[in-house]
This record gives structure tokens, sequence and C-alpha cells, in this order.
């Protein structure tokens, strides 16, 4: 019988070592990355330069951000950030708008406005970076 309680102790023991520390890498694991989309999309006019042809986008956009802290604190600033991002389309012209070159430029430019935003509310940047999931213009 105490071949088998000592066959038992000798199994359990591995585990509940690995378990341990398991909780430990938890406990010190880097906070995790996590994509805000910023719902909903984004729509539009720009380039309102009088003409007869109207131009339209859709623009689906997504945070890149770090840590529960960061997310929470993105989420409280939504309506500044959403009111920024319309800004910034608002005064696109159709030459930004229509090559691949210009849209870069736009998110690079989201991306610093937003980030200057959650610095002047939050103290620091927060916002990594900024992904066009989805970017249609007509």
């Amino acid at each position: 019988m105490k071949a088998w309680v000592s066959i038992v102790l000798a199994l359990a023991l591995p585990t509940a070592v690995m378990a341990n520390e398991a909780a430990k890498e938890g406990e010190n694991a880097a906070p995790k990355v996590a994509y805000i989309g910023m719902t909903p999309p984004f729509v539009g006019n720009y380039a309102l330069d009088g003409g007869p042809k109207l131009h339209v986008y859709k623009a689906d956009i997504a945070l890149k951000v770090t840590g529960a802290e960061a997310e929470a604190a993105v989420k409280r600033q939504d309506p500044l950030l959403r009111n920024q991002l319309v800004a910034l389309f608002a005064q696109q012209t159709s030459d930004s708008m229509s090559n691949v070159e210009g849209k870069e430029k736009l998110r690079q430019e989201a991306l610093k406005q937003l980030q200057q935003v959650m610095n002047d509310e939050e103290g620091k940047p927060i916002v990594e970076d900024l992904l066009f999931n989805n970017l249609i213009v007509q």
C-alpha cells in the first residue's frame, strides 16, 4: 500500500509544480495586444470643392493598444478620437484618397493625431498603430 502512495505522490508532485510555474508565468506575462474596432465605420464626404461630383468615403478602422488599461482609455476617449478622424477625413482631396501612397500618408497622419489626442487627454500616446480594415472611396 505504501508503494502506491509513493507512486501517486511522485506523479502528483510534478503536476503541482508545473501548475505553480504556470501561475507565476501568468502573473509575469506581458500585457496583451488588443485591436479595438471603431464602430460604427466612418462614412462621410471629402474634397468638398464645390464641383458637381460628390466624393464619399467609408472607413473601417481598428486601433492597436497593449494592455487592459490602454484599451479602457481608448474606449473612454472614443468620441474625441472619432471627432478627430472625421475632421481629418473631411480635409482630404481627391488626389490624397485615390492612390496607395496617399492612403498610407492618411493612415500615418491619423495615427499621429490620435496619439496627440491621447497624450493630451491621458498623459501618454497609448495608440500604437492605426489600421484600415477597409477604406472605400468614391
